[in-house]
């Protein structure tokens, strides 16, 4: 149920792409508590201007039922911008993080919602 999905602007290979997807799953399990099972994660290149600059930036949206807070959204930020910083050289100043607690019957999985 956890979804994050991540946008950047710095051309990935496809193997940069992969690389990033099992740690940034395993990083949204650990900090939510939630099972990995549920967790997809999505990586894309879109184009993007930050602070009226080009170069290279990246948008997180996680969503997820349940889970989130003040000290979960801060080890999240904190886990993400790192993982980007080391796989991408990204610098944490140029990520954006957004973070939504979804009601279950919003979110829909297997023929159905989970509320």
């Amino acid at each position: 149920m956890p979804l994050l999905t991540l946008q950047t602007s710095v051309r990935l290979t496809t193997q940069q792409r992969y690389s990033l997807l099992a740690p940034l799953s395993q990083i949204v399990a650990e900090c939510i508590g939630k099972p990995e099972r549920y967790v997809m994660v999505t990586v894309s290149e879109a184009a993007m201007l930050m602070a009226g600059a080009e170069g290279p930036a990246a948008y997180a949206d996680l969503r997820s039922i349940g889970g989130l807070n003040g000290a979960v959204n801060r080890q999240l930020s904190e886990r993400i911008c790192a993982l980007l910083k080391e796989q991408l050289g990204l610098p944490p100043a140029r990520v954006y993080l957004g973070f939504t607690s979804v009601s279950a019957e919003n979110w829909g999985w297997n023929s159905g919602t989970f509320g």
